[in-house]
């Protein structure tokens, strides 16, 4: 089957032919580069397709200031929570050092609009896993290059982890952030020390519906919401807010078809993660269970203020792992959702220890 992909390179628009094997021809002219491996002129990338994943048509977006800086795979969370809308709002400065890879994954966005009928069939993590293996393998098909670096926060760190693991040749690094450890024990920290901040503050209202969906595990899907909006309060009280303008969508993400698709994907997605019984994705998350070995490095950065994901279990994990090398970076006036501070972690991980680490290996 033939698809069309639509590319901005060296700001020319260039009609590419995705191949019957299911093959992306290159992005990067190999002519332009000099025998030490640098740039002769700068390649710029400003690619936004569907590619052929696990059976689909899955949305990619790929842009850069140069073709031959180290890309970045973002894995979003959610599920159903794309950033391919907001990514040159976000991650648009860091386009000058790396390559910026979004995707919105299955169930998501405009790969749920792209196909149709996909509400009628059960997300399931090893699907995902599966997908996300076969976009690195794409994108670095695409790119030329050996390797990407994985980056996953919430949800995205799931799949992430899963991901470092099957396939560690495809990365150079995981950066995780907002990293979730296991239903159990992210879901108990997370309620006791929400509620415990509700009593503290005499907040009777919040008390009141913390201790009406009760501690987990839980079956009713509503209680995640109970408990994601008391969280979302108090990460409010104590966190720098992102800016107004990360959130502004850009246009082709903001017509109606656009909207429809990402909202319904976005219901979709929340249902197959908590399921109508509480027996849903995310409670059969158990990363120990993995195996506390990764054969990459590993980062992760964590909000200090994260209710959802808290400290205290990314702690118990972070000390378990063994890896080539690992950090944990702890962030002031971070919570579990992005803001500047935390992209400035992440980017300061990116080019203090990610980066030195692709130079030695090209």
């Amino acid at each position: 089957m033939h698809q069309n992909w639509i590319c901005v390179a060296l700001t020319t628009l260039a009609l590419l032919t995705q191949s019957a094997m299911g093959a992306l021809l290159p992005a990067c002219d190999p002519a332009l580069t000099t025998t030490q491996g640098s740039s002769d002129r700068k390649q710029k990338l400003a690619e936004e397709g569907f590619w052929p994943i696990g059976g689909q048509e899955q949305w990619v977006t790929v842009h850069g200031e140069d073709c031959q800086n180290p890309a970045i795979l973002v894995i979003h969370g959610g599920p159903g929570n794309p950033l391919s809308p907001f990514s040159q709002a976000m991650y648009g400065p860091w386009t000058k050092d790396f390559t910026i890879v979004q995707w919105d994954q299955r169930g998501t966005g405009k790969t749920f609009g792209r196909n149709p009928g996909t509400e009628n069939a059960a997300l399931t993590l090893d699907q995902m896993v599966n997908d996300g293996i076969a976009v690195a393998e794409l994108l670095r098909q695409r790119l030329g290059q050996k390797k990407v670096i994985l980056m996953g926060s919430s949800w995205g760190s799931i799949l992430s982890v899963h991901m470092a693991h099957r396939r560690p040749d495809l990365f150079h690094a995981y950066v995780g952030t907002a990293q979730m450890v296991s239903y159990t024990a992210n879901q108990a920290a997370s309620y006791a020390q929400t509620l415990a901040l509700a009593r503290a503050a005499d907040d009777k209202k919040t008390v009141a519906a913390l201790e009406a969906i009760g501690a987990p595990p839980r079956t009713d899907p509503r209680a995640f919401g109970v408990l994601r909006r008391a969280i979302r309060a108090y990460e409010g009280k104590a966190t720098t807010p992102a800016p107004h303008a990360w959130w502004q969508a850009e246009a082709q993400y903001t017509t109606p078809a656009a909207l429809e698709a990402n909202e319904q994907g976005e219901d979709y997605s929340f249902l197959q993660f908590v399921g109508l019984k509480g027996d849903g994705l995310f409670s059969k998350v158990d990363l120990p269970a993995l195996g506390p070995r990764f054969d990459l490095p590993v980062y992760l950065v964590q909000g200090q203020e994260d209710l959802l994901t808290p400290l205290s279990v990314t702690q118990i994990y972070f000390d378990s792992l063994q890896a080539p090398d690992k950090a944990l970076v702890v962030v002031p006036l971070v919570g579990h959702d992005p803001n500047e501070p935390m992209l400035a972690a992440q980017y300061r991980v990116l080019v203090e220890r990610v980066a030195p680490r692709v130079r030695k290996t090209q």
